[in-house]
C-alpha cells in the first residue's frame, strides 16, 4: 500500500497530467483544467465554502472542498456510496458528474487511490485524443 494522501498530492497530481493548467472557473474559483488554453475544462475544482455545503455536525460551511469530475452518474455513485472513502456529494451537484472530498479526509485514502480518482477524473473532460495517447502511454 502506498502511503496516505495528502492535500499537497493534488497539485503534483493534476500538474503531472498532460496538457493541464491551473486556472479558475466559475470566475475565481482555482480549478486545474485540460487543455491547456480557453478550451480547457475543469476536472478538479477548490470550492469556496458555501452556505450549500455545511458539515451536518457543526452546521459550518466546509472550507476545504474540492470538487473532482467523474465521468458519468456511475463512476459517482460508485464513489459517494463506498463507505471506506471520503467522497459524498450535496444537493448542489446532484445532476453533475463530480464527487466532492475534504482536503482534511484525504488521508483515509492512500495515494495510489487518490491519483486514480484525478486520473479518471481528468480522462472524463480531456479531449478524445489527449485521452487516447494518456492511456496509451500508462
Amino acid at each position: 500500500m502506498t502511503r496516505p494522501a495528502r492535500p499537497d498530492d493534488v497539485d503534483a497530481i493534476c500538474a503531472a497530467l498532460p496538457h493541464t493548467e491551473l486556472g479558475t472557473s466559475w470566475g475565481d474559483v482555482p480549478t486545474w483544467k485540460v487543455p491547456t488554453g480557453e478550451k480547457g475544462r475543469g476536472f478538479v475544482l477548490y470550492r469556496h465554502p458555501h452556505p450549500s455545503a455545511v458539515d451536518p455536525a457543526t452546521g459550518e460551511e466546509y472550507d476545504d472542498l474540492l470538487v473532482i469530475r467523474t465521468a458519468d452518474a456511475g463512476d459517482k455513485a460508485a464513489l459517494v456510496e463506498d463507505d471506506s472513502t471520503p467522497f459524498f456529494t450535496i444537493d448542489h451537484f446532484r445532476s453533475f458528474n463530480a464527487v466532492l472530498v475534504q482536503q482534511s479526509r484525504l488521508g483515509e485514502l492512500s495515494l495510489a487511490e487518490l491519483t486514480e480518482v484525478i486520473h479518471e477524473a481528468w480522462l472524463a473532460v480531456a479531449p478524445k485524443r489527449l485521452a487516447k495517447e494518456f492511456l496509451a502511454d500508462g
